[in-house]
């Protein structure tokens, strides 16, 4: 009898973090939301920044957010750090820090 073994393969960070610029680069979905590296010299590709622009029909239709994100050593076991650069009212968002909780 034939055993198989299950081998399950992370994703190395940086193969990651390519794909997920490849997509910020190319835009996803009607174009509200975009991002990409603040440098792009810095081969660990931590920082990075990003833009949403508001939804129709809510109190955010219009307005344009910007946003900073950093991508630590632990990712994307553990989510990046968001900073909103731009002052947005929402319950997730610290209103001095701009840093959204989880």
């Amino acid at each position: 009898m034939i055993q198989y073994c299950k081998f399950i393969f992370a994703v190395p960070r940086n193969f990651r973090l390519l794909e997920e610029l490849e997509r910020g680069e190319k835009g996803i979905g009607d174009g509200t939301v975009s991002y990409g590296m603040d440098d792009g010299d810095d081969i660990y590709m931590r920082s990075w920044t990003g833009t949403i622009i508001g939804p129709l029909n809510t109190v955010h239709e219009g307005r344009i957010y910007q946003l900073k994100l950093f991508c630590d050593k632990d990712y994307p076991e553990k989510p990046p750090s968001v900073r909103f650069h731009s002052r947005i009212n929402m319950a997730c968002v610290n209103h001095d820090t701009g840093l959204v909780c989880y």
